[in-house]
C-alpha cells in the first residue's frame, strides 16, 4: 500500500512536504471543525431539545478531555509505531462512527458516549499524527508548515459553523434535524478516510529528502533520518526531565483554557442568555475563524524569524482581553470585536505551541513528546469548561468563571517568558555523552 502513491511523482518538481500540508489542512478541516467549532452550534440546540444543563453539556466535553490524557501517550506511542497513515486511517473510521452513533442520541448518557468516541477519533487520527508528519518533513519552515495546515481548521469553520447553525437550527427544520446533520457527517469522514490516508508519508528520506526539501543521497533513505548539526534530539523521557517541557506544557494549557471554554459555552451565551440568533452566533464563530486563519499564518512567519516564546506571550495575551470584552457583549457589535480580538490572539498562537515542541525537543520523538505533554494539558482543559458551566448555573453569569479564565490564561502563557532558547540535548547541564548514551538505552 505505501507504494500505491509515488510522492516524488505527485510532487510534479513541489516538494511533497507542501502538498502534504495541504493534506494536513483538509484532515483538521474534516476531522476536528465539525466536533470543536461546531459545538458552538450543537450545543445550544441540544439545550433547547434535552432540557439538559450547561453543567450537564460542559460535562461532555470534560469526558473528552479525561480520554484525552489518557489517549495521548497512548497516541504518541502507537503514531511512532504503527506510523502516521495508518492512525489517520483508524482515527478517521472512528470519527465517523462517532458521529453516526450522535445521531442516534436519546439520553444523556449516549451524548456522553458519542463524544468520547468522536474525540477518540480526533485524538488518534487528525491533529497528532499530522503535525508529527510536518515536524518530520520541516525544520527552517517548520512554524510556517504547521500553520498553513492549521488553516483548514480555520477556513473549514469560517464555511463550516454558519452551513451547521442554519441547517440545524429547530425554528426552520424542526426540533430532531440535527439527527441527519450528524450522520452525514459521518457518513462522509468514513467515505474519504481511506484514500486521505493513502496520501500520507511520514519522513522525507525515505524518497530521497531532506526536511524543507534539500535533495540527500540514497544512503541516508537507508540508515534512517540524520540529525541536523545543532538540532536537539530527544526521547520523550529525556523531555520529561526538563524545565523547558514543563513550561510549555503548562503554558499551553493555560492559554487554551480561553478557546475550549468558549467553544463549549459561547452559543448557549449569545443565543439564549443575550438574545442573539442562532445564525449571529455562527457569524460571530465564522468571524473569529477567518482572523484566526490569517493570523495563523502571520503566527507562523513571526515564529520562523522571531523568539518564539516572545511570540507566543503577546498573541495569549490578546486572548485574554477578548475575554473580558464577551462579558459586555450584549450586542452584536460587541461580539463582533470580541471575535476579531479573538481571532488575532488564538490564530496568532496556534501553530507556535505545537512547532515549539519540535523547536526544542527535535523530530525523533515529537508524537510521544506531545501526546504526553497532553497529560497535565488535559488536567486543566477539563475543568475549565465544567467550572464555567458549574458557576452559570449556581450563579446565573459568567462574570466569575470568564474572568478567573482571562488570568490565569495570561498569567499561565508568561511562562513561556521563563523558556531558555533551544539547545541540543549534549548541551544540557549534567549531561555527559556517558549519560546521554544510558539514557538511550532507557528509551
Amino acid at each position: 500500500m505505501s507504494e500505491l502513491i509515488n510522492p516524488l511523482k505527485l510532487g510534479r518538481g513541489m516538494f511533497y512536504g507542501w502538498w502534504l500540508v495541504g493534506l494536513s489542512a483538509l484532515v483538521m478541516a474534516l476531522g476536528t471543525v465539525p466536533l470543536f467549532q461546531g459545538m458552538t452550534a450543537w450545543f445550544p440546540v441540544l439545550e433547547t431539545r434535552f432540557g439538559w444543563s450547561r453543567t450537564q453539556l460542559a460535562l461532555a466535553f470534560s469526558f473528552s478531555r479525561v480520554e484525552g490524557s489518557v489517549m495521548g501517550p497512548i497516541s504518541g506511542y502507537l503514531i511512532e509505531k504503527l506510523g502516521p497513515r495508518r492512525m489517520v486511517l483508524i482515527g478517521l473510521l472512528i470519527l465517523g462512527g462517532g458521529f453516526i452513533l450522535f445521531s442516534l442520541v436519546q439520553g444523556l448518557w449516549q451524548f456522553y458516549l458519542a463524544f468520547i468516541v468522536i474525540s477518540m477519533g480526533a485524538g488518534l487520527g487528525t491533529w497528532l499524527p499530522m503535525m508529527t508528519v510536518l515536524n518530520s518533513w520541516f525544520i527552517q519552515r517548520r512554524s510556517m508548515a504547521m500553520a498553513v495546515a492549521m488553516d483548514g481548521f480555520y477556513v473549514g469553520g469560517v464555511i463550516f459553523v454558519p452551513v451547521l447553525a442554519w441547517a440545524i437550527n429547530p425554528d426552520e427544520f424542526g426540533p430532531d434535524r440535527w439527527r441527519l446533520a450528524a450522520a452525514a457527517i459521518g457518513v462522509i469522514v468514513i467515505v474519504l478516510a481511506l484514500p486521505i490516508s493513502l496520501l500520507v508519508r511520514r519522513r522525507p528520506e525515505d524518497y530521497g529528502l531532506l526536511p524543507d526539501g534539500r535533495p540527500t543521497t540514497d544512503r541516508a533513505k537507508e540508515v534512517g533520518p540524520p540529525v541536523e548539526e545543532g538540532e536537539p534530539d530527544y526521547t520523550w523521557q529525556q523531555a520529561v526531565r526538563t524545565r523547558d517541557f514543563w513550561l510549555m506544557s503548562i503554558g499551553h494549557a493555560c492559554s487554551s483554557i480561553v478557546i475550549v471554554t468558549i467553544t463549549v459555552h459561547l452559543g448557549s451565551m449569545l443565543n439564549l442568555d443575550r438574545g442573539l440568533s442562532l445564525q449571529t452566533v455562527g457569524w460571530v464563530v465564522s468571524i473569529y475563524t477567518a482572523v484566526s486563519a490569517v493570523f495563523t499564518l502571520i503566527g507562523g512567519y513571526i515564529g520562523d524569524r522571531v523568539s518564539i516564546r516572545l511570540a507566543l506571550f503577546g498573541f495569549s495575551a490578546i486572548q485574554s482581553v477578548a475575554v473580558i470584552i464577551i462579558l459586555q457583549a450584549d450586542s452584536a457589535h460587541l461580539a463582533f470585536l470580541f471575535a476579531v480580538l479573538l481571532g488575532i490572539g488564538f490564530g496568532g498562537r496556534s501553530p507556535l505551541t505545537t512547532a515549539i515542541r519540535g523547536i526544542y525537543f527535535g523530530r525523533r520523538s515529537f508524537a510521544s513528546i506531545t501526546g504526553v505533554s497532553m497529560i497535565p494539558m488535559n488536567a486543566l482543559l477539563l475543568g475549565a469548561p465544567l467550572f464555567a458551566g458549574y458557576m452559570y448555573d449556581t450563579t446565573g453569569s459568567y462574570n466569575i468563571p470568564f474572568i478567573t479564565i482571562a488570568i490565569v490564561s495570561l498569567l499561565g502563557s508568561s511562562l513561556f517568558l521563563l523558556l531558555g532558547e533551544p539547545k541540543p540535548l549534549s548541551a544540557r547541564k549534567g549531561m555527559t555523552p556517558t549519560h546521554l548514551g544510558a539514557q538511550e538505552g532507557d528509551g
